[in-house]
């Protein structure tokens, strides 16, 4: 693991995005709460704030890190359910990872919950969008 005792603690935040591409009677079911596995959306959410809580165990050399907030959100589209993580601490490094490994696990979720109505779904341009804190301040994606 990289040494980040000699860092200032501030206050961390990042921001991930990504996308469940899918058939539109795919999203008609998952909007409607018709699908074979119960709320989509819900769960997704609920297993995206824990993968946040848990990637120091899922990625090597990934610091473990107190996480004062942790929030996953949908964004239902014509073609796919939009993603977006939102993760925050007061630490010594940054919760890039964190943020991204709950956008992932949500991302993977709904894949799951809905893979017997369609599988033809695609999982997308997972990224970060945005992060702020430490030395380098606030960094953001162009659109």
């Amino acid at each position: 693991m990289v040494n980040v005792g000699d860092k200032a603690s501030s206050r961390r935040r990042a921001v991930a995005r990504g996308q469940v591409h899918m058939a539109s009677e795919t999203i008609q079911a998952l909007s409607q709460g018709n699908t074979p596995k119960g709320d989509v959306l819900a769960v997704a959410r609920v297993a995206g704030i824990q993968a946040a809580k848990k990637t120091a165990e899922l990625i090597p050399l990934c610091h473990p890190l107190p996480l004062t907030s942790a929030s996953v959100s949908f964004q239902i589209e014509e073609d796919h359910i939009g993603i977006e993580s939102t993760v925050e601490t007061v630490g010594q490094t940054g919760v890039e990872m964190e943020a991204l490994t709950a956008c992932s696990v949500a991302a993977l979720t709904i894949y799951d919950m809905c893979k017997s109505l369609d599988r033809l779904m695609v999982i997308g341009s997972v990224a970060l969008w945005e992060k702020e804190g430490g030395r380098s301040g606030v960094w953001k994606r162009e659109q």
